[in-house]
């Protein structure tokens, strides 16, 4: 069993360091960490001692200290338990982020950290795959058999089988459980046994281990998750094999003394909120609505050069040729106006779109503010850009109708008007 283990959390942007502050690293700690900001990770950047976060938010286990990095974008709460579930919540909620799953409403285990959520999603999902029955595939096969069966390789069969005329090298196909899908599941769950620190998936997964066959080691990498193709009788392992991609790829062992290995479930917020933001609306729009994310379109091209491509962050068709165009931000205004690069983006979607309306939405205090933009002649224009703030609220579901009556409501504003 494991023992007990330092858990740290933390919000978005906040420093923990070595030599002060309510939770500390250690040395070591701090030198993995060091190691592991050396390939270019945007988690966080290096300071006196220590590291800051950055807008990404999920989980880093350094050994077997646990540090949580939760958001945080306006007043809500200081609460982190609070934070905690909205987090989790809005990760449910995302399709995009695979960790939807039909066994979601089955978790054994209330989820303490990110961590914990993502093991437990990829043990139910093995589970589920074992009490179903393994998939089984070709696979070319070469040895020494003591039948014939399939193609005799006379080169080796002659080499190996000179004093062994009883024996045959040849190739054939076996049909098994053994293949590329498996090997991947075997080594997740060897893995998370060896850094899980969560002693109520201890025991699930020391069943995995004893009730999964045992598999040749495969070297893990991109190219092989890439590789992989899904048919209908393999579907099912999808979403097990997404998030085994997730841990896999983003374990990094520390070489040097193997105590401060380094995992990382990190997300960023302002992708995430793009993704909730876009996912609410789709989930509540009217039928005749088309809403659509991160829809490019050519915008510029170089003689002799690539062209450039712009993309808004949510498009909304309202099926008569009326569209709306929003920019989420994970960020608090706090009472002030929006960088002028963001506003002349805006500009640019209303004229490029032949938007009706278009607007920034961030997280805050329930509140839309209109504007217009200027002619060329300093006259105000038709142009609307509007500051949409969307409270966050810890009931998922209330909070994603929210979100859409607010851009129902902003919608159905007259221009020049304000509403608090």
């Amino acid at each position: 069993m494991h023992s007990s283990n330092q858990n740290i959390t933390v919000f978005e942007h906040q420093i923990i360091r070595t030599d002060k502050g309510e939770n500390r690293i250690s040395e070591d700690q701090l030198k993995a960490l060091q190691a592991y900001h050396g390939d270019g990770v945007p988690y966080f950047s290096l300071t006196h001692k220590g590291v800051q976060f950055n807008e990404y938010v999920g989980v880093l286990q350094v050994g077997k200290t646990l540090i949580e990095v939760l958001p945080k974008a306006d007043r809500y709460s200081d609460d982190k338990g609070a934070w905690r579930n909205i987090l989790i919540g809005m990760l449910r909620a995302v399709s995009g982020f695979e960790i939807k799953s039909t066994s979601n409403a089955n978790l054994k285990t209330k989820p303490n950290t990110i961590l914990d959520l993502y093991f437990e999603l990829f043990i139910s999902e093995v589970e589920f795959l074992l009490h179903s029955g393994l998939v089984k595939k070709y696979r070319k096969q070469e040895g020494n058999n003591n039948a014939l069966k399939g193609n005799i390789l006379f080169a080796k069969h002659i080499q190996k089988n000179i004093t062994h005329q009883e024996r045959f090298f040849t190739r054939y196909n076996a049909y098994d459980v053994i293949h590329p899908l498996h090997q991947i599941l075997y080594k997740t769950i060897s893995l998370l046994r060896q850094i899980n620190t969560n002693a109520a998936l201890h025991s699930r997964l020391g069943a995995l281990l004893l009730n999964f066959p045992e598999m040749p080691d495969v070297k893990i990498s991109e190219p092989l998750f890439n590789k992989l193709i899904f048919n209908r009788k393999t579907l099912p392992y999808k979403k097990g094999i997404d998030i085994a991609k997730m841990i896999l790829l983003q374990y990094h062992p520390d070489v040097n003394k193997g105590k401060n290995d380094v995992l990382a479930l990190m997300f960023d917020m302002n992708k995430l909120w793009e993704q909730f933001v876009y996912v609410s609306l789709r989930k509540h729009k009217p039928s005749n609505y088309s809403i659509t994310a991160q829809t490019s379109k050519d915008f510029w091209k170089p003689n002799g050069g690539r062209k450039t491509t712009m993309k808004p962050d949510i498009l909304i068709n309202k099926g008569s040729g009326e569209y709306l165009v929003l920019d989420t931000k994970w960020k608090n205004l706090n009472g002030g106006n929006p960088s002028p690069d963001d506003l002349r983006q805006l500009y640019v979607y209303h004229e490029y779109y032949g938007a009706k309306k278009v607007a920034l939405a961030y997280p805050g205090e329930m509140n839309i503010k209109t504007g217009l933009y200027f002619a060329f002649d300093g006259d105000t224009s038709e142009k609307e850009c509007a500051i949409i703030s969307l409270p966050v609220e810890n009931n998922i579901k209330n909070w994603q109708l929210l979100i859409h009556d607010e851009i129902d409501k902003w919608d159905k504003l007259s221009n020049n008007k304000k509403v608090s």
